[in-house]
């Protein structure tokens, strides 16, 4: 670990406090995985809207997914440090909650290299909420997108990790 503070975990910093793309050449390949999801809320009516498929824009959920998979693809050129990654899966599924008026997005993402996919799922993810937000803005501008985070990641030299629902 190479950071201008000596037990600081930022590895995205060299010694004197630099910004720098972290070395993974030594790292080995392995099979690497991320789970994100994050969630939009929005007014009955643009849910029942979403739902039947009736948008003047069209099938917002295909298109939300495809802009998710579009932006896991394009994260190295968005997030400044991270590194190109070739994508072996990228999978996004919705939950739609009718009682809540809320539309769930769940992004897994894999690849087999030397550097772990939690940006890519994670952007996919923000990217697909975007996505709905647009689409929908014109029937209702208050939609409200939240709690785009983390759920699991695997592989790697820092092995398995699961969120807790106090994060």
């Amino acid at each position: 670990m190479s950071s201008s503070f000596p037990d600081s975990p930022l590895t995205h910093f060299d010694a004197t406090g630099q910004a720098h793309m972290v070395d993974v050449g030594h790292k080995a390949e392995t099979l690497r995985r991320a789970q994100a999801q994050g969630s939009i809320t929005m007014a009955p009516a643009t849910f029942a809207m979403i739902h039947a498929g009736d948008a003047k824009k069209g099938d917002v959920l295909g298109i939300a997914r495809i802009a998710a998979i579009q932006a896991s693809k394009a994260t190295a050129s968005l997030i400044p440090l991270c590194h190109p990654i070739a994508l072996t899966r990228v999978a996004v599924e919705f939950t739609l909650d009718a009682a809540n008026s809320r539309i769930t997005m769940d992004v897994s993402a894999e690849t087999f290299g030397r550097t772990g996919v939690e940006m890519e799922a994670l952007t996919a993810a923000s990217v697909g909420l975007l996505t709905i937000y647009d689409m929908c803005k014109a029937a209702d501008r208050g939609m409200v997108i939240e709690n785009i985070r983390l759920l699991e990641k695997s592989g790697g030299a820092s092995g398995h990790w699961v969120a807790t629902e106090s994060h």
